[in-house]
Protein backbone atom coordinates (compact mmCIF):
# COMPACT_ATOMS: atom_id res chain seq x y z
CA UNK A 1 0.00 0.00 0.00
CA UNK A 2 3.04 1.92 0.79
CA UNK A 3 4.78 1.65 -2.86
CA UNK A 4 1.26 2.46 -4.75
CA UNK A 5 0.83 5.67 -2.14
CA UNK A 6 4.27 6.73 -3.14
CA UNK A 7 4.26 6.06 -6.87
CA UNK A 8 0.75 8.26 -7.16
CA UNK A 9 2.78 11.31 -5.09
CA UNK A 10 5.27 11.17 -7.51
CA UNK A 11 2.87 10.84 -10.74
CA UNK A 12 0.76 13.98 -9.06
CA UNK A 13 4.26 15.92 -7.85
CA UNK A 14 5.93 17.99 -10.92
CA UNK A 15 9.07 16.11 -12.60
CA UNK A 16 11.21 19.05 -11.53
CA UNK A 17 10.47 20.12 -8.39
CA UNK A 18 13.30 22.63 -7.30
CA UNK A 19 14.12 21.76 -3.69
CA UNK A 20 17.10 24.26 -3.58
CA UNK A 21 15.73 26.78 -0.88
CA UNK A 22 18.40 29.18 -1.32
CA UNK A 23 16.69 30.25 -4.73
CA UNK A 24 12.81 30.61 -3.45
CA UNK A 25 9.50 29.86 -6.39
CA UNK A 26 8.90 33.98 -6.13
CA UNK A 27 12.42 34.67 -7.46
CA UNK A 28 12.05 32.37 -10.46
CA UNK A 29 8.76 33.44 -10.93
CA UNK A 30 9.76 37.08 -11.11
CA UNK A 31 12.28 36.38 -13.25
CA UNK A 32 10.48 34.99 -15.94
CA UNK A 33 8.22 37.85 -15.10
CA UNK A 34 10.96 40.18 -16.11
CA UNK A 35 11.38 38.03 -19.25
CA UNK A 36 7.89 38.59 -20.52
CA UNK A 37 7.87 42.04 -19.64
CA UNK A 38 11.39 42.06 -21.74
CA UNK A 39 9.77 40.22 -25.02
CA UNK A 40 6.74 42.33 -25.17
CA UNK A 41 8.68 45.52 -25.34
CA UNK A 42 10.68 44.06 -27.87
CA UNK A 43 7.68 42.96 -30.17
CA UNK A 44 6.25 46.17 -29.69
CA UNK A 45 9.53 47.68 -30.78
CA UNK A 46 9.26 45.56 -33.73
CA UNK A 47 6.29 46.44 -34.27
CA UNK A 48 7.05 50.51 -34.90
CA UNK A 49 10.07 49.61 -36.73
CA UNK A 50 7.52 47.86 -39.17
CA UNK A 51 5.34 50.44 -39.09
CA UNK A 52 7.87 53.05 -40.14
CA UNK A 53 9.64 51.31 -43.00
CA UNK A 54 6.03 50.96 -44.15
CA UNK A 55 5.37 54.62 -43.96
CA UNK A 56 8.80 55.78 -45.44
CA UNK A 57 8.09 53.52 -48.34
CA UNK A 58 5.11 55.23 -49.17
CA UNK A 59 6.32 58.64 -48.62
CA UNK A 60 8.94 57.42 -51.29
CA UNK A 61 5.92 56.23 -53.54
CA UNK A 62 4.23 59.43 -53.46
CA UNK A 63 7.22 61.38 -54.10
CA UNK A 64 8.45 60.07 -57.49
CA UNK A 65 5.06 60.10 -58.63
CA UNK A 66 5.22 63.82 -58.19
CA UNK A 67 8.69 63.87 -60.03
CA UNK A 68 7.11 62.68 -63.44
CA UNK A 69 9.46 60.24 -64.52
CA UNK A 70 7.33 58.73 -66.97
CA UNK A 71 7.73 61.44 -69.09
CA UNK A 72 11.56 60.82 -69.47
CA UNK A 73 10.81 57.60 -70.48
CA UNK A 74 11.01 57.57 -74.66
CA UNK A 75 14.52 60.19 -74.29
CA UNK A 76 17.82 58.60 -75.70
CA UNK A 77 21.35 58.92 -76.27
CA UNK A 78 21.61 58.01 -80.25
CA UNK A 79 23.63 59.58 -83.15
CA UNK A 80 22.23 63.45 -83.42
CA UNK A 81 21.09 64.56 -86.73
CA UNK A 82 24.59 66.52 -87.23
CA UNK A 83 27.01 63.50 -87.14
CA UNK A 84 24.38 61.54 -89.27
CA UNK A 85 24.87 64.24 -92.10
CA UNK A 86 28.84 64.25 -91.35
CA UNK A 87 28.59 60.22 -92.05
CA UNK A 88 26.63 61.08 -95.30
CA UNK A 89 29.49 63.27 -96.84
CA UNK A 90 32.03 60.86 -96.40
CA UNK A 91 33.96 62.54 -93.49
CA UNK A 92 34.95 60.42 -90.96
CA UNK A 93 34.32 61.52 -87.91
CA UNK A 94 36.92 61.71 -85.14
CA UNK A 95 36.99 59.49 -82.10
CA UNK A 96 35.01 60.88 -79.59
CA UNK A 97 35.33 59.96 -75.77
CA UNK A 98 34.87 56.49 -74.60
CA UNK A 99 34.75 55.10 -78.31
CA UNK A 100 37.38 52.56 -78.56
CA UNK A 101 39.07 53.19 -82.28
CA UNK A 102 41.79 54.72 -80.22
CA UNK A 103 43.25 51.49 -79.41
CA UNK A 104 43.46 49.85 -81.97
CA UNK A 105 46.69 50.48 -82.96
CA UNK A 106 47.79 49.22 -79.60
CA UNK A 107 46.54 45.71 -80.81
CA UNK A 108 49.11 43.36 -81.38
CA UNK A 109 50.28 41.96 -84.62
CA UNK A 110 49.42 38.04 -85.40
CA UNK A 111 51.69 35.60 -85.55
CA UNK A 112 53.13 32.98 -87.52
CA UNK A 113 52.57 29.72 -86.22
CA UNK A 114 55.54 28.10 -87.73
CA UNK A 115 57.89 30.48 -85.58
CA UNK A 116 56.58 29.65 -82.20
CA UNK A 117 58.95 27.29 -80.35
CA UNK A 118 57.64 23.98 -78.42
CA UNK A 119 59.55 22.72 -75.20
CA UNK A 120 57.05 19.79 -74.82
CA UNK A 121 58.86 16.46 -75.02
CA UNK A 122 57.62 13.32 -76.28
CA UNK A 123 55.88 10.81 -74.25
CA UNK A 124 57.16 7.25 -74.74
CA UNK A 125 54.47 4.56 -75.53
CA UNK A 126 54.25 1.33 -73.62
CA UNK A 127 53.16 -1.44 -74.89
CA UNK A 128 50.00 -2.48 -73.17
CA UNK A 129 49.56 -4.92 -70.31
CA UNK A 130 48.76 -8.42 -70.53
CA UNK A 131 45.14 -9.93 -70.59
CA UNK A 132 44.38 -11.15 -66.66
CA UNK A 133 43.71 -15.09 -67.38
CA UNK A 134 41.45 -16.80 -64.60
CA UNK A 135 40.03 -19.81 -64.41
CA UNK A 136 36.61 -21.35 -63.19
CA UNK A 137 36.95 -24.55 -60.75
CA UNK A 138 34.62 -27.09 -61.82
CA UNK A 139 31.41 -28.88 -59.36
CA UNK A 140 32.45 -31.04 -57.56
CA UNK A 141 36.54 -29.75 -57.19
CA UNK A 142 38.19 -30.22 -53.83
CA UNK A 143 38.64 -26.55 -52.61
CA UNK A 144 38.84 -25.00 -49.23
CA UNK A 145 35.06 -24.47 -48.16
CA UNK A 146 34.33 -20.13 -47.22
CA UNK A 147 33.28 -20.15 -43.83
CA UNK A 148 29.51 -18.53 -44.09
CA UNK A 149 29.18 -14.82 -43.46
CA UNK A 150 27.31 -13.49 -40.25
CA UNK A 151 24.14 -11.75 -40.61
CA UNK A 152 25.10 -8.41 -39.13
CA UNK A 153 22.42 -6.88 -36.59
CA UNK A 154 20.95 -4.36 -37.27
CA UNK A 155 21.55 -1.23 -34.45
CA UNK A 156 18.64 0.24 -33.20
CA UNK A 157 18.62 3.95 -32.91
CA UNK A 158 17.38 6.43 -30.54
CA UNK A 159 13.45 6.36 -30.99
CA UNK A 160 12.48 9.74 -31.97
CA UNK A 161 10.80 11.60 -29.13
CA UNK A 162 7.00 12.06 -29.90
CA UNK A 163 6.70 16.31 -30.22
CA UNK A 164 3.61 15.90 -27.70
CA UNK A 165 5.24 14.48 -24.78
CA UNK A 166 5.34 17.06 -21.78
CA UNK A 167 3.02 19.31 -23.83
CA UNK A 168 1.34 20.66 -20.86
CA UNK A 169 1.75 23.91 -19.04
CA UNK A 170 2.38 21.97 -15.42
CA UNK A 171 2.17 23.70 -12.44
CA UNK A 172 4.82 23.54 -9.59
CA UNK A 173 3.62 23.14 -6.33
CA UNK A 174 2.83 26.32 -4.72
CA UNK A 175 5.70 26.53 -1.71
CA UNK A 176 4.32 27.85 1.28
CA UNK A 177 5.52 28.48 4.75
CA UNK A 178 3.54 27.25 7.77
CA UNK A 179 5.77 29.91 10.17
CA UNK A 180 7.38 32.09 8.49
CA UNK A 181 10.05 32.31 11.28
CA UNK A 182 11.31 29.12 9.58
CA UNK A 183 12.62 32.28 6.23
CA UNK A 184 15.53 33.72 6.76
CA UNK A 185 13.35 37.08 7.44
CA UNK A 186 10.89 35.97 9.45
CA UNK A 187 8.40 37.29 7.08
CA UNK A 188 7.81 35.37 3.80
CA UNK A 189 4.83 33.04 3.78
CA UNK A 190 5.27 32.02 0.15
CA UNK A 191 1.97 33.21 -1.14
CA UNK A 192 2.53 35.62 -4.12
CA UNK A 193 3.13 39.39 -3.50
CA UNK A 194 1.15 40.35 -6.00
CA UNK A 195 -1.57 37.94 -5.80
CA UNK A 196 -4.71 40.15 -5.82
CA UNK A 197 -3.77 42.05 -9.27
CA UNK A 198 -1.73 40.11 -11.40
CA UNK A 199 -3.10 36.18 -11.05
CA UNK A 200 -6.51 34.30 -12.14
CA UNK A 201 -7.73 31.08 -10.49
CA UNK A 202 -8.99 28.26 -11.85
CA UNK A 203 -11.19 25.82 -9.23
CA UNK A 204 -12.08 23.75 -8.77
CA UNK A 205 -10.23 21.66 -10.50
CA UNK A 206 -11.49 18.45 -11.45
CA UNK A 207 -10.02 14.87 -10.18
CA UNK A 208 -8.74 13.17 -13.67
CA UNK A 209 -5.93 12.49 -15.60
CA UNK A 210 -4.15 15.70 -17.77
CA UNK A 211 -4.02 15.24 -20.89
CA UNK A 212 -3.67 17.27 -24.88
CA UNK A 213 -6.91 16.69 -27.31
CA UNK A 214 -5.83 17.21 -30.72
CA UNK A 215 -8.00 17.38 -33.79
CA UNK A 216 -7.14 16.78 -37.01
CA UNK A 217 -9.67 16.31 -40.18
CA UNK A 218 -8.46 15.08 -43.90
CA UNK A 219 -10.39 17.65 -46.98
CA UNK A 220 -14.38 17.16 -46.25
CA UNK A 221 -14.16 14.54 -43.33
CA UNK A 222 -15.62 15.11 -40.32
CA UNK A 223 -12.84 16.26 -37.69
CA UNK A 224 -11.88 13.44 -35.27
CA UNK A 225 -9.82 13.83 -32.09
CA UNK A 226 -7.55 12.17 -30.19
CA UNK A 227 -6.29 12.04 -26.63
CA UNK A 228 -2.68 12.62 -25.32
CA UNK A 229 -0.69 11.72 -22.23
CA UNK A 230 0.72 14.80 -20.60
CA UNK A 231 4.31 13.36 -19.91
CA UNK A 232 5.11 11.01 -22.48
CA UNK A 233 2.69 12.17 -25.14
CA UNK A 234 1.10 8.42 -26.18
CA UNK A 235 -2.40 7.82 -27.08
CA UNK A 236 -4.71 7.69 -24.24
CA UNK A 237 -7.77 7.19 -26.62
CA UNK A 238 -7.62 6.44 -30.40
CA UNK A 239 -8.96 9.04 -33.02
CA UNK A 240 -13.09 9.33 -31.59
CA UNK A 241 -15.96 11.76 -33.43
CA UNK A 242 -15.77 15.25 -31.61
CA UNK A 243 -17.58 18.42 -32.52
CA UNK A 244 -14.23 20.42 -32.16
CA UNK A 245 -12.93 22.06 -35.45
CA UNK A 246 -9.95 20.40 -36.86
CA UNK A 247 -6.25 21.65 -36.05
CA UNK A 248 -7.42 22.30 -32.48
CA UNK A 249 -5.18 21.68 -29.22
CA UNK A 250 -6.73 21.93 -25.73
CA UNK A 251 -5.16 21.37 -21.89
CA UNK A 252 -7.79 19.22 -20.50
CA UNK A 253 -8.49 16.95 -17.41
CA UNK A 254 -10.43 13.55 -18.52
CA UNK A 255 -12.71 13.09 -15.84
CA UNK A 256 -12.24 9.88 -13.48
CA UNK A 257 -15.96 8.61 -13.89
CA UNK A 258 -15.95 9.73 -17.72
CA UNK A 259 -17.03 5.57 -18.82
CA UNK A 260 -20.14 7.14 -17.10
CA UNK A 261 -20.48 10.95 -17.67
CA UNK A 262 -18.62 11.39 -20.91
CA UNK A 263 -16.95 14.26 -19.62
CA UNK A 264 -13.73 15.75 -20.90
CA UNK A 265 -13.03 19.22 -18.25
CA UNK A 266 -11.02 21.71 -20.56
CA UNK A 267 -8.50 23.83 -18.80
CA UNK A 268 -6.80 25.97 -21.59
CA UNK A 269 -6.56 25.96 -25.01
CA UNK A 270 -3.42 26.56 -27.42
CA UNK A 271 -4.17 26.29 -30.73
CA UNK A 272 -7.46 26.47 -32.01
CA UNK A 273 -8.70 26.17 -35.71
CA UNK A 274 -4.89 26.43 -36.49
CA UNK A 275 -4.56 29.92 -34.80
CA UNK A 276 -1.97 29.85 -32.53
CA UNK A 277 -3.23 31.59 -29.13
CA UNK A 278 -0.29 30.30 -26.70
CA UNK A 279 1.21 33.61 -26.98
CA UNK A 280 -1.83 35.33 -25.44
CA UNK A 281 -2.09 36.11 -21.99
CA UNK A 282 -3.71 33.63 -19.48
CA UNK A 283 -6.94 35.53 -18.82
CA UNK A 284 -7.81 36.16 -22.62
CA UNK A 285 -7.11 32.33 -23.27
CA UNK A 286 -9.68 31.53 -20.68
CA UNK A 287 -12.22 33.90 -21.93
CA UNK A 288 -11.88 32.77 -25.84
CA UNK A 289 -11.92 28.32 -24.19
CA UNK A 290 -15.58 29.75 -22.96
CA UNK A 291 -16.43 31.92 -25.60
CA UNK A 292 -15.45 28.92 -28.12
CA UNK A 293 -16.77 26.11 -26.61
CA UNK A 294 -20.30 28.23 -26.01
CA UNK A 295 -20.55 27.85 -29.84
CA UNK A 296 -20.30 24.06 -30.62
CA UNK A 297 -23.38 21.67 -31.08
CA UNK A 298 -23.80 18.96 -28.91
CA UNK A 299 -22.31 16.10 -29.58
CA UNK A 300 -23.74 12.92 -30.09
CA UNK A 301 -23.65 9.76 -28.00
CA UNK A 302 -21.92 6.63 -28.72
CA UNK A 303 -23.62 3.21 -29.89
CA UNK A 304 -24.64 1.46 -27.36
CA UNK A 305 -22.69 -2.15 -27.24
CA UNK A 306 -23.87 -4.20 -24.24
CA UNK A 307 -20.10 -5.40 -22.23
CA UNK A 308 -19.56 -7.58 -19.12
CA UNK A 309 -22.63 -9.10 -17.08
CA UNK A 310 -25.11 -5.73 -16.96
CA UNK A 311 -26.17 -5.62 -20.45
CA UNK A 312 -28.44 -3.04 -19.71
CA UNK A 313 -25.81 -0.36 -18.77
CA UNK A 314 -24.99 1.81 -20.97
CA UNK A 315 -21.09 3.30 -21.21
CA UNK A 316 -19.37 6.16 -22.87
CA UNK A 317 -16.77 4.61 -25.29
CA UNK A 318 -15.52 8.32 -25.76
CA UNK A 319 -16.31 11.89 -24.19
CA UNK A 320 -19.09 13.51 -25.56
CA UNK A 321 -19.47 16.80 -23.35
CA UNK A 322 -16.96 19.46 -23.25
CA UNK A 323 -17.06 21.14 -19.50
CA UNK A 324 -14.96 24.72 -19.13
CA UNK A 325 -13.33 24.61 -15.72
CA UNK A 326 -14.09 27.85 -14.20
CA UNK A 327 -12.09 30.76 -14.12
CA UNK A 328 -12.05 33.95 -11.70
CA UNK A 329 -10.34 36.54 -12.13
CA UNK A 330 -11.00 38.64 -9.15
CA UNK A 331 -8.26 37.20 -6.98
CA UNK A 332 -8.82 39.60 -3.85
CA UNK A 333 -8.69 38.40 -0.13
CA UNK A 334 -11.95 38.30 0.66
CA UNK A 335 -13.22 36.66 -2.32
CA UNK A 336 -11.16 34.21 -2.28
CA UNK A 337 -11.75 33.44 1.39
CA UNK A 338 -15.65 33.48 0.88
CA UNK A 339 -16.08 31.94 -2.65
CA UNK A 340 -13.15 30.38 -4.33
CA UNK A 341 -12.13 28.07 -1.16
CA UNK A 342 -15.52 27.06 -0.51
CA UNK A 343 -16.23 25.97 -4.24
CA UNK A 344 -13.27 23.88 -4.03
CA UNK A 345 -13.85 22.00 -1.14
CA UNK A 346 -17.39 20.93 -2.42
CA UNK A 347 -18.35 18.59 -4.82
CA UNK A 348 -19.49 20.38 -8.13
CA UNK A 349 -22.83 19.35 -9.45
CA UNK A 350 -22.77 19.73 -13.66
CA UNK A 351 -25.76 19.01 -16.40
CA UNK A 352 -24.72 16.94 -19.21
CA UNK A 353 -27.29 15.88 -22.46
CA UNK A 354 -26.77 12.04 -22.38
CA UNK A 355 -28.48 8.71 -22.51
CA UNK A 356 -29.93 7.03 -19.38
CA UNK A 357 -28.04 5.05 -17.09
CA UNK A 358 -30.05 1.76 -18.09
CA UNK A 359 -31.13 1.43 -22.31
CA UNK A 360 -33.14 -1.60 -21.31
CA UNK A 361 -36.40 -1.36 -23.75
CA UNK A 362 -35.18 2.08 -25.17
CA UNK A 363 -33.50 3.34 -28.35
CA UNK A 364 -30.12 5.46 -27.75
CA UNK A 365 -30.67 7.61 -29.89
CA UNK A 366 -34.03 8.96 -29.57
CA UNK A 367 -33.97 8.76 -25.53
CA UNK A 368 -31.70 11.61 -25.10
CA UNK A 369 -32.24 13.83 -21.98
CA UNK A 370 -30.32 16.21 -19.44
CA UNK A 371 -29.71 14.61 -16.47
CA UNK A 372 -26.89 16.35 -13.49
CA UNK A 373 -23.69 14.66 -12.69
CA UNK A 374 -21.50 15.54 -9.58
CA UNK A 375 -18.11 15.82 -10.46
CA UNK A 376 -15.14 15.42 -7.46
CA UNK A 377 -12.75 18.09 -7.06
CA UNK A 378 -8.96 17.74 -6.54
CA UNK A 379 -7.41 21.55 -6.09
CA UNK A 380 -7.01 24.75 -7.56
CA UNK A 381 -4.88 26.11 -10.25
CA UNK A 382 -2.90 29.44 -10.23
CA UNK A 383 -1.80 31.02 -12.91
CA UNK A 384 -0.31 34.54 -13.60
CA UNK A 385 -2.15 36.90 -15.79
CA UNK A 386 0.19 38.11 -18.15
CA UNK A 387 1.56 35.05 -18.89
CA UNK A 388 1.80 33.42 -22.28
CA UNK A 389 1.58 29.21 -22.45
CA UNK A 390 4.72 27.24 -21.84
CA UNK A 391 4.93 23.51 -22.21
CA UNK A 392 7.06 21.46 -19.73
CA UNK A 393 6.91 22.83 -15.65
CA UNK A 394 6.80 26.40 -15.07
CA UNK A 395 6.61 28.83 -12.08
CA UNK A 396 3.95 30.77 -13.69
CA UNK A 397 1.29 28.25 -12.52
CA UNK A 398 1.03 27.18 -9.35
CA UNK A 399 -1.11 24.05 -7.58
CA UNK A 400 -3.00 24.14 -4.37
CA UNK A 401 -4.59 20.15 -4.09
CA UNK A 402 -7.11 19.79 -1.44
CA UNK A 403 -5.10 16.24 -0.04
CA UNK A 404 -1.35 16.62 0.96
CA UNK A 405 1.19 14.17 -0.43
CA UNK A 406 2.80 13.53 2.55
CA UNK A 407 0.15 11.68 3.90
CA UNK A 408 -3.19 12.50 5.90
CA UNK A 409 -1.25 13.61 9.33
CA UNK A 410 -0.44 16.63 7.51
CA UNK A 411 -2.26 19.59 7.11
CA UNK A 412 -4.09 20.05 3.85
CA UNK A 413 -2.32 22.58 1.39
CA UNK A 414 -5.48 24.05 0.58
CA UNK A 415 -6.22 24.60 4.28
CA UNK A 416 -2.37 25.98 4.66
CA UNK A 417 -3.59 28.09 1.67
CA UNK A 418 -6.80 29.47 3.59
CA UNK A 419 -4.80 30.36 7.19
CA UNK A 420 -1.89 32.61 5.25
CA UNK A 421 -4.70 34.43 3.72
CA UNK A 422 -6.38 35.01 6.49
CA UNK A 423 -3.14 35.87 8.55
CA UNK A 424 -2.17 38.66 5.81
CA UNK A 425 -6.02 39.73 6.05
CA UNK A 426 -5.66 40.29 9.49
CA UNK A 427 -2.47 42.08 8.74
CA UNK A 428 -4.86 44.91 6.35
CA UNK A 429 -3.39 43.30 3.61
CA UNK A 430 0.39 44.30 4.20
CA UNK A 431 2.61 42.22 2.24
CA UNK A 432 6.54 42.49 3.13
CA UNK A 433 9.16 42.64 -0.54
CA UNK A 434 12.18 42.83 1.67
CA UNK A 435 12.97 39.31 0.79
CA UNK A 436 11.81 39.33 -3.21
CA UNK A 437 13.90 42.38 -3.24
CA UNK A 438 17.14 40.96 -1.67
CA UNK A 439 16.75 38.39 -3.83
CA UNK A 440 16.48 40.49 -7.24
Amino acid sequence: MASHASRKSSYKLPPTTITDKLVSQETRRNKLKLLINTWHKALEEQKRVRLLATLLERRAQRFDSTRNLDTFADLTLGISEDEDDADADGDIPAPRPGSIAQYATMVAQPVDPSSIVTHIKPIPLTPPPEPFEFSIPEVGASSTPMPPKKAKKKRRGKPKPNKWADGCMYAELLEMVADPSETWNGTGDGLPVDLETGWVVLAPVPQGKRCLAVTQAAVGAPSHATLRSRLLGKTLLTRFPSTLPPHTVLDCVLDMRWKENGVLHVLDVIKWKGQDVSDCESAFRFWWRDTRLGELPPSAPPAFHPRGPDATAYTFTYPTTLLPVPYHTDTTLSFLLTHIIPSVRLPRSVDIVAPPRTTEGMDVDTAMHRREETVEPDGMLLYVKAASYEAGTSPLSSWVPIVSYDGPEHESPLGLFERLLRRRMERGGEVHQGDVDMEL
